[in-house]
């Protein structure tokens, strides 16, 4: 089973939701993936996930997991996320807090074949640096 994760600004503009799901059903059709890994900081990984729950619908074999970087405090936390979806890496509960999502979010590239992202940015600032 190949897996796939997605990685993005937590401020992503709902104009590439459509460009998105096109490019996961891709994946999906092509039988890259049908496994996929998903954050849950940001619009990004929100407008992910929501795709990704349309496509269980029409695609029910493939699989997903919102994968956390911090268990939450109380159960009232998970209502954004439905029985199952969730996972906590292993090894995760020795990284410090600062640094969990950094953890989370190499756990879910060491775990995947493939990457899907969203940068923004000025291309000729960037290359400055």
């Amino acid at each position: 089973m190949s897996s796939c994760t997605f990685c993005g600004h937590g401020d992503a503009p709902e104009s590439i939701y459509d460009f998105l799901k096109d490019k996961i059903e891709q994946m999906i059709l092509g039988g890259k993936a049908n496994n996929f890994y998903v954050g849950n900081h940001g619009n990004f990984d929100h407008m992910a996930l929501r795709i990704l729950w349309t496509m269980k619908n029409k695609y029910p074999d493939i699989q997903y997991s919102v994968v956390l970087a911090y268990l939450p405090e109380k159960k009232d936390s998970f209502e954004m996320y439905q029985e199952g979806e969730t996972l906590y890496p292993d090894g995760i509960e020795k990284s410090l807090y600062r640094f969990a999502i950094t953890f989370r979010n190499k756990w879910m590239v060491e775990h995947s074949e493939y990457l899907i992202s969203y940068v923004k940015g000025d291309l000729e600032e960037q290359q400055k640096l």
